[in-house]
């Protein structure tokens, strides 16, 4: 079984015509934050932090305007902290406020707090210069499919007051969240933007499940994560199933090693390979493969 034509393919049309899938509730929610952005004070712009370039929208300048902005990088628990550091001090370069959180073990959530307060303190302090009473703040909360806003906006509240899903599309519409005494936060469900045409980019997100499975093939999803692993985190793919070698040509030996390994057989004693790509999606999601960044 040849994968790697079936792959040229595909990243033959991401090339050419990119990822066309943009959902009708992504056009709404971007006409509903543009007609409410006069009521927000401050964005939370939720990346992940394994791919921290793939998962920052990419015309989010035109979405939020000037308003003030932290980026908040979630699944660090999961990401290769000396790689994504790279990513957060480029952005702090540009200078946008970051802060990386790890929402499983509740890490770094108090920091969010902290850095909003003190871009509260000036906008506060302009609207005491107008002759304008402090009320209490507006944030709004934007990122992709899958990204962990939900979880985080349940561990600013310090309670669960919104649904959690490992899948896109949990979140289905606008809404307005107490979060603490002095902030109100205006939740949003996942959005991309119209065309992915960078076909690295678009793997990215599939990877990591802000783009539905039916998007691409898994297979094709699964060999790039072999690839890119076997060339970035080589000692991680050994570790987990004992490969090697891999052959970019033909992905069917390294389907093989790993079915074996891991259980993937059906009657006959054959490999499934289906079953081999779900696997390799799902231990990537899972950190199964270990801590890693795919964007470089």
């Amino acid at each position: 079984m040849n994968k790697n034509n079936q792959k040229n393919n595909q990243e033959k049309s991401l090339t050419s015509v990119g990822i066309n899938w943009y959902p009708g509730h992504m056009a709404k929610t971007r006409r509903q934050i543009k007609e409410k952005l006069d009521l927000i004070d401050i964005v939370y712009e939720v990346i992940d932090a394994r791919i921290p370039i793939s998962s920052k929208i990419k015309d989010i300048d035109d979405l939020v305007k000037n308003k003030p902005r932290i980026i908040i990088m979630t699944k660090t628990d999961l990401c290769d902290i000396n790689k994504t550091n790279k990513h957060v001090k480029y952005y702090e370069s540009l200078g946008y406020k970051v802060v990386l959180v790890d929402l499983v073990n509740n890490k770094n959530v108090d920091k969010i707090k902290s850095v909003t307060e003190n871009v509260l303190k000036e906008i506060n302090k302009k609207r005491e210069e107008k002759g304008l009473k402090v009320r209490t703040a507006r944030a709004l909360i934007i990122g992709i499919p899958n990204v962990g806003k939900s979880t985080l906006i349940n561990r600013l509240s310090g309670k669960k007051v919104v649904n959690v899903g490992n899948r896109p599309g949990v979140t289905k519409q606008l809404s307005w969240i107490r979060i603490s005494k002095d902030v109100d936060l205006m939740d949003t469900p996942g959005i991309l933007w119209p065309k992915i045409d960078n076909e690295l980019q678009g793997l990215n997100l599939a990877c990591f499940s802000a783009i539905k499975e039916e998007i691409l093939p898994t297979d094709e999803i699964a060999c790039y994560i072999l690839k890119y692993m076997y060339n970035n985190y080589r000692e991680n793919l050994k570790d987990r199933y004992g490969l090697t070698t891999l052959d970019e040509e033909d992905y069917s030996e390294a389907y093989e090693i790993i079915g074996r390994k891991r259980g993937c057989i059906i009657r006959g004693n054959e490999v499934d390979y289906d079953k081999v790509s779900a696997l390799i999606i799902k231990d990537l999601m899972e950190g199964n493969l270990g801590k890693v960044t795919f964007d470089d």
